[in-house]
């Protein structure tokens, strides 16, 4: 059986394209979402997973509808290829059915763990350059004078965490970081 999903990032887009194309492709059932690829909950990519079964395609209109990026969709490629689900993708023409396609999934699934490794090894190189020049990670430590006015605050009972953050310009979180005793 040949399943499809289809997916849009917002309401306002239309999936019409896309189930045109899973149809003509051949596509009993097509799931349809509209939802932002950087959102890791997307039911209806879920419930798609569950349906497949062995023998079963899972076909798509283009490579990132199915997944948030290229690390994300050789998971989902890997996990369907255990359960002895093919894949395919009509503009791309990849398919995960024929040895050749395979291949060449594999091949995206080396250059997205080369391309991870590269943002890894970037990213440490650029913190050894931060700290030789002195600056060190993370969010400016609260003045002390603001820590006092939150407990000035807090301690005259009349205001609460929220309406405290928002007078100060601090998050409602910081005001409580600084209530709390020390060593807790």
């Amino acid at each position: 059986m040949r399943i499809g999903y289809g997916r849009v990032s917002t309401d306002d887009q239309n999936l019409d394209l896309q189930r045109d194309a899973l149809q003509a492709a051949g596509c009993e059932t097509i799931y349809q979402e509209f939802a932002s690829g950087k959102n890791a909950a997307r039911p209806e990519l879920e419930q798609c997973l569950k349906a497949l079964r062995a023998g079963d395609t899972l076909v798509v209109w283009r490579l990132d509808r199915l997944g948030r990026n290229l690390a994300d969709l050789v998971h989902i490629v890997t996990e369907l290829k255990k359960r002895e689900v093919g894949f395919e993708s009509l503009c791309e023409r990849i398919e995960t059915v024929s040895a050749t396609g395979t291949l060449v999934f594999h091949v995206f699934g080396a250059l997205a763990e080369f391309e991870r490794a590269l943002i890894r090894e970037r990213t440490k190189a650029g913190l050894v350059s931060a700290r030789a020049r002195g600056r060190k990670g993370g969010r400016k430590p609260l003045a002390p004078q603001t820590i006092t006015s939150i407990r000035k605050l807090w301690a005259g009972g009349g205001m609460t965490a929220d309406q405290i953050a928002a007078q100060l310009g601090v998050h409602r979180a910081t005001v409580f970081k600084y209530l709390k005793p020390k060593g807790e």
